[in-house]
């Protein structure tokens, strides 16, 4: 069972199958390729830009801001989902 939550536009909710398509759709890579653990880097191939272009699509769709600091935790889906959780239920 997923946990959703609402994203900024109260549209469909956030779970970790849709979070997966906007990084597949970013990197331009089949969702499947996205595994929760893979690492970006390493296992996906994703470069500087393409990770900054990840956090700003996710920061417009849901709303909120990432720290400087929380951008380098996130290196995989798993990490990602995490920390835009925690930052949805604090909004």
């Amino acid at each position: 069972m997923s946990v959703t939550y609402s994203d900024a536009a109260g549209a469909a909710p956030l779970d970790m199958d849709e979070l997966r398509g906007i990084v597949a759709d970013i990197l331009e890579v089949d969702a499947t390729d996205v595994a929760d653990d893979a690492d970006f880097m390493a296992d996906l191939e994703v470069d500087s830009l393409m990770a900054l272009e990840v956090i700003v699509v996710l920061e417009k769709k849901y709303g909120v801001k990432f720290a400087e600091a929380e951008l380098r935790q996130v290196v995989s889906l798993n990490q990602a989902h995490q920390l835009l959780t925690q930052k949805l239920l604090v909004r």
